[in-house]
């Protein structure tokens, strides 16, 4: 059969076995990280301004944690001069950002390994870089006192996503984009829970080896994966969300209120469903154009270090989208181990995106120094042989 032929068979299989397989359990551990940091308060962004000695270690903590919440909340406190360079790079090698919640799916043991070869590294790097001072004119040389006091009441100042939702709901209730907001904030939100609390116990028979075809007189229950695939990518699309995920003003907000964190962690595993179900397709069609698993192994055996490097590459653009996209291709063994632990380390998330937004040349030079030690790392681990 040819390739176009089967494209809408590769096409349903993937959005099934993307909801059922991996994205419904994302999203249950999702929401469980996210009760707990709504429970907690974000007290460990406190704590860090108060440690300085303890800073890096703390921000690499931060960053540690499933999701890209963690790392961004890092970032207004650099731009505010709380917290050191260090800091900061120790953050980023240590966030994986949402590609995080597809390894914790697939194998929380090989979560645990990457996560603490991470943190390794991170707290060497960042105590590095503060010991010879590197990075520490970047902020000064943009800010003087009062420009700095002025960011700080900016970042006071402006509003959390759930203050502005409140102003969008009424102001532009008839408008698209006010209906649209209205159906997320409302009914979208309930639906996408649905489908994953569905999806997850069908992924829980399908872990015991129960046939969802036969074990019930509905037959044919993959296609509530199907389905879950396809409105997780029409709600990244009504979330404006294709390109990057979370952002300040979410993450504070999903500490204030319940509802916005259900709301918000239903985008956010929508959109790491959309980017599983883009690899899923990806090498599938792959697989179908090389000719099968034992080519694509062959090719990745013959050119084992650029995969590496390639990985790092992909680790050096902004967003979780690519690096959800290379985890899930690790998942399905297309991938080295020394490949996605040089992402893991090089993977800044979203956590990018506010200092290119303020500070460009900051972000630039986090980029360089987290792109060193993954390099080095999945070198080390390449030679090992994984």
């Amino acid at each position: 059969m040819s390739l176009l032929n089967n494209f809408f068979s590769i096409v349903y299989g993937a959005a099934a076995d993307t909801f059922i397989a991996v994205g419904s359990f994302v999203g249950i551990t999702l929401l469980l990280f996210g009760y707990i940091n709504y429970k907690t308060e974000g007290q460990l962004v406190k704590t860090i301004e108060e440690r300085k000695k303890l800073q890096v270690v703390l921000g690499a903590l931060l960053g540690l944690t499933p999701g890209c919440g963690g790392a961004i909340m890092v970032m207004p406190l650099y731009l505010l001069g709380k917290v050191s360079f260090g800091t900061v790079i120790a953050t980023v090698i240590a966030t994986m950002g949402d590609a995080a919640f597809v390894i914790i799916v697939y194998s929380p043991k090989i979560f645990l390994v990457v996560s603490i070869i991470s943190f390794i590294v991170a707290i060497i790097t960042g105590y590095l870089i503060d010991f010879f001072n590197i990075g520490i004119n970047l902020i000064e040389k943009i800010s003087s006192k009062e420009e700095l006091k002025k960011l700080h009441k900016e970042f006071e100042d402006e509003p959390t996503e759930l203050e502005l939702n409140a102003k969008k709901e009424s102001k532009h209730k008839n408008s698209l984009e006010g209906i649209l907001y209205l159906f997320r904030h409302n009914q979208g939100y309930k639906i996408f829970w649905v489908f994953a609390v569905l999806g997850f116990a069908l992924g829980v028979m399908d872990l015991m080896q129960i046939d969802l075809d036969t074990a019930f007189p509905i037959k044919n229950l993959r296609v509530i994966g199907a389905l879950g695939t396809f409105f997780s990518i029409a709600y990244t699309i009504i979330s404006k969300k294709i390109i990057k995920d979370d952002n300040i003003g979410e993450t504070e907000s999903k500490l204030e209120s319940l509802k916005e964190t259900l709301v918000h962690n239903a985008g956010e595993t929508a959109f790491v469903i959309t980017w599983i179900f883009m690899a899923f397709l990806l090498y599938e069609v792959g697989l179908e154009i090389l000719g099968g698993e034992e080519v694509l192994i062959n090719l990745m055996n013959k050119n084992g270090f650029l995969v590496v490097i390639v990985a790092v590459l992909i680790g050096l653009i902004p967003g979780c989208g690519p690096q959800i996209v290379l985890a899930t291709l690790y998942v399905t063994g297309a991938l080295p181990f020394s490949a996605l632990i040089a992402n893991a380390i090089c993977n800044d998330g979203d956590a990018l995106f506010p200092l290119l937004a303020i500070n460009k040349k900051s972000a630039i030079w986090v980029t360089l120094y987290s792109l060193i030690p993954a390099v080095i790392a999945g070198g080390i681990f390449y030679l090992l042989g994984y």
